[in-house]
């Protein structure tokens, strides 16, 4: 329960600084506490789909990720960020990513945060 949570709160605060950097990235809400909850809510969001859709999106596309050199992981994570926004507006939660360069650079970042996050909850 306790990995549960620090995954959730890490994917959190990723999100938080790629919406502070990417002006392209709203994390919508009235008060400070409605920017939270919406951020928790994006951060469930957005590990449902890389636990579900990614492995998936991975694995049929592993020839060009190998042929990509790795590249295209950066477009399948740019993806997955996107489809957690189109979710996230299904289910009337206040969060937005406009473009696919944005959610390339959006991935990037939560990608670097979320990796240091980790390594330093980890110790």
């Amino acid at each position: 329960m306790r990995k549960l949570v620090t995954a959730v709160l890490v994917n959190a605060a990723a999100v938080a600084v790629a919406a502070w950097i990417f002006s392209g990235i709203h994390v919508g809400g009235d008060t400070t506490t409605a920017r939270v909850v919406t951020l928790l809510v994006v951060a469930i969001i957005f590990g449902l789909v890389n636990a579900v859709v990614a492995p998936v999106a991975k694995l049929l596309s592993l020839p060009f990720i190998i042929l990509t050199l790795g590249l295209l992981l950066l477009v399948i994570n740019a993806a997955m960020l996107l489809l957690a926004a189109e979710i996230s507006a299904a289910l009337d939660v206040n969060f937005r990513v406009d473009g696919f360069l944005t959610a390339v650079g959006g991935a990037l970042v939560i990608s670097i945060v979320s990796w240091a996050l980790e390594l330093a909850v980890d110790r």
